[in-house]
Order: C-alpha cells, then sequence, then structure tokens
C-alpha cells in the first residue's frame, strides 16, 4: 500500500510540461497570451540594417522591413504581452500570412506592432 501509495504521489512529476507549441492559438483580434522573446535577429540573417525580426516563445515570429527601437530595448528571455490585433482577409486556401501581433514587454514597458510575414497574403 506504501508503495502504490508513493508511486501516485510521485505521478505528476513523471508527465512533461506541454512545449511552447501546444500553447492556444491566438485567433480573433483582441486576444492576448503571455509568451517570452526566444530569439531576436535581423530580418535578412546577419545583413545589419535589414530590418528587425523576432520570435517569440510560443512560436510566433515578428518581422518587419524597418528597425524598430521598443523591439532593440528587449532582451531575449523577457516576458511580453501578445495580442493579435488584425487578421488578413479575402486570402488564396492555404495562405494565412498577414497576422498581425503587438508585443509589450514587461520589463520595459514598451510595444511594438509587427505582422508574422514580410508580405500579405497572396504576395510574393
Amino acid at each position: 500500500m506504501k508503495l502504490l501509495l508513493a508511486a501516485l504521489v510521485t505521478l505528476p512529476l513523471a508527465v512533461p510540461a506541454l512545449p511552447a507549441s501546444a500553447a492556444p492559438a491566438l485567433t480573433k483580434v483582441g486576444q492576448c497570451m503571455t509568451t517570452t522573446i526566444k530569439q531576436k535577429m535581423t530580418r535578412l540573417d546577419s545583413v545589419p540594417d535589414s530590418g528587425d525580426a523576432v520570435q517569440y516563445g510560443n512560436g510566433i515570429y515578428g518581422v518587419t522591413y524597418d528597425q524598430v527601437p521598443e523591439l532593440e530595448a528587449a532582451h531575449v528571455g523577457d516576458h511580453v504581452r501578445l495580442c493579435l490585433t488584425s487578421l488578413p482577409k479575402d486570402c488564396p486556401k492555404g495562405d494565412d500570412r498577414g497576422k498581425t501581433y503587438k508585443a509589450t514587454d514587461v520589463r520595459t514597458h514598451k510595444s511594438w506592432e509587427l505582422p508574422d510575414s514580410e508580405h500579405m497574403c497572396g504576395g510574393a
């Protein structure tokens, strides 16, 4: 009986945490979630002044042709409040590029808004 009780007590420790990709998706404008900054980079890999890009811990990506001082002030690992601000319309089937997200860094209290792709749905 003691062995069974000990096994039941330790069982929850053996269950792995859900990966970040299992986080619920933002599907409606105005929905928000808390995530982290997983990676900051330039829009074009290692090309200075090509714009900014960010990968959030929940798998969402943001990119722009511009330099964004508010994003540049953020650090990898910072917690952010990420909100869906717009959805693309009249897109070809299977092309859902063009969602826009507003992020607010919990540490700096600075915000930025970026699309999830360099081009809107149906574009290049």
